[in-house]
């Protein structure tokens, strides 16, 4: 684990790639249960350039109707978001350093040309829990900012199986992925990688 600025963890290549396909086949079943969605920006409508779909007991949505939110099932199917997988489960109970189970898993999947702007993980009622990231597949480069937008950032690279955590400080600061870097991209097998791309999950407590 390396502390890259305080209340910012990596822990590089936390999920060896036998963990990782592991990982792949249990989100596997959770897209086929509950399908990628496309969200929108609350205010223009325009659609993300990310799809994404959720497991756990809440589910992450943005559309211009209703804005960001937090809901207990999918907006297409109407079921309840597939539940968790034990290993990701594993990994808040050894990294978050808090004392309850996270509630919503967003699973972000990005196809080779998808990015993500800055912006802060806000819509949760409790920001003393850390935010957990995991990253499958292409490489990217992650940009991390201040607690203001204007800010300076900096750079770095997330690699397939790296854990990321943003906590205490570092709660509330800007982030976002400047560009995929498919050339690094390991060679998972999975019909989610058929044409590259990555999977990021955030593990969040929402309440």
């Amino acid at each position: 684990m390396s502390e890259i600025e305080p209340g910012v963890r990596l822990y590089r290549g936390y999920f060896d790639e036998a963990a990782q396909r592991a990982l792949l086949r249990e989100l596997e079943s959770v897209i086929a249960a509950a399908p990628l969605l496309t969200p929108t920006m609350p205010r223009s409508g325009l659609p993300f350039s990310v799809r994404t779909t959720n497991c756990g007991p809440l589910g992450w949505l943005s559309d211009q109707a209703r804005g960001y939110r937090y809901e207990a099932r999918h907006p297409e199917t109407g079921e309840p978001w597939p539940p968790m997988p034990r290993m990701l489960l594993d990994a808040w109970e050894k990294l978050a350093d808090y004392p309850h189970p996270p509630e919503a898993c967003l699973v972000n999947f990005y196809g080779p040309e998808a990015r993500m702007g800055p912006h802060q993980d806000r819509d949760e009622a409790d920001f003393s829990a850390p935010i957990l990231s995991v990253s499958l597949g292409a490489d990217c480069r992650f940009r991390l900012g201040g607690v203001k937008r204007s800010d300076s950032s900096r750079v770095f690279a997330l690699s397939s199986g790296d854990v990321l955590t943003l906590g205490g400080p570092a709660r509330l600061r800007f982030h976002g992925v400047d560009r995929l870097l498919p050339e690094l991209a390991p060679k998972l097998s999975s019909p989610l990688f058929a044409a590259g791309g990555r999977i990021n999950l955030t593990l969040r407590r929402v309440t």
